[in-house]
């Protein structure tokens, strides 16, 4: 896809595998990042542009509210899944979006069949939940994105901190 070119946000699982399956047989590598990008952040978009730069089609999946509840608790996600979607599909190197509610990417993984499965500088390449599943599928684990140093569930805490009295 062009960068002028909007992502596409395809929910049905196996209607994107088709479309990645037509990718894959023109060449192109698929990259598939996850996340529950509950509070979309510079680390979540570094994180995408690294995604981005390890092949020519980048896939994001994203947490299901349900799933985001499971991971990280009753109050979250701040904002639903089809926000969320959207703010993802908008940034430039994204091609695709979809959503996926189980607790692992381990099954959309096994659908889609990426070249890569992208995580964050938080992970190393042993320790990424999925590395069995990313074997198994011929794939291989990139770690990608700035150290991190910003996470929405920090973001989250520092919002409801009292205010200093000294008004700093």
């Amino acid at each position: 896809m062009s960068a002028r070119t909007p992502a596409r946000i395809v929910l049905d699982r196996a209607a994107l595998a088709d479309l990645l399956a037509v990718e894959r047989d023109a060449g192109r590598t698929v990259v598939l990042a996850n996340g529950c990008f509950d509070l979309l952040h510079a680390g979540h978009v570094r994180y995408l542009f690294g995604a981005a730069g390890e092949g020519d089609v980048l896939v994001v999946a994203l947490n299901s509210d349900e799933s985001v509840r499971r991971n990280k608790g009753p109050g979250r996600p701040l904002q639903a899944e089809a926000d969320r979607a959207e703010l993802i599909a908008a940034v430039a190197c994204v091609d695709y979006v979809t959503v996926f509610g189980e607790a692992t990417a381990d099954a959309i993984l096994r659908a889609l069949r990426p070249h890569v499965h992208a995580k964050g500088t938080d992970w190393t390449a042993d320790a990424v939940p999925e590395v069995a599943t990313v074997r198994e599928i011929g794939a291989r684990v990139a770690i990608v994105g700035d150290a991190k140093t910003r996470s929405s569930s920090d973001l989250i805490e520092r919002a409801h901190e009292p205010e200093d009295e000294a008004g700093a």
